[in-house]
């Protein structure tokens, strides 16, 4: 019941940058859009889905991974139902279809979301 669209997506040469966004529509009956924490994921082909970033639904705390830490910045905008994942410092292994996910649960919306987008590709050439 919560739809999430991603854009954003592209191809870029190491070094590079880019921005996705995600746009949120819905929310579970009862439940506020605004009070879902919302996280990025990305899966390469042959790997397991990972987690890249999230942040809380007042977006006063921010997480990263390792690999994408001092590089990634994770941002929202509750009144526009967005959330963007800004890339910096492209590196080949960033190449991954990237996914916007949305739970109500912090400690869920880094491992499980509940709710996920579509995707959009991330191809960054070496």
């Amino acid at each position: 019941q919560v739809q999430l669209v991603e854009s954003g997506g592209g191809l870029r040469q190491a070094g590079g940058s880019l921005k996705l966004s995600c746009a949120a529509s819905g929310a579970a009956s009862g439940r506020t859009f605004s009070r879902y924490h919302m996280a990025w994921f990305r899966q390469a082909p042959g790997k397991e889905r990972e987690f890249v970033a999230a942040i809380t639904w007042s977006g006063g705390s921010t997480y990263y991974a390792d690999s994408v830490k001092g590089r990634f910045t994770i941002s929202r905008d509750s009144a526009k139902n967005t959330v963007s994942l800004q890339m910096n410092s492209l590196k080949p292994e960033d190449t991954a279809v990237y996914y916007c996910a949305a739970d109500y649960s912090l400690v869920v919306v880094k491992s499980g979301p509940s709710y996920w987008g579509q995707g959009t590709q991330v191809t960054v050439s070496s």
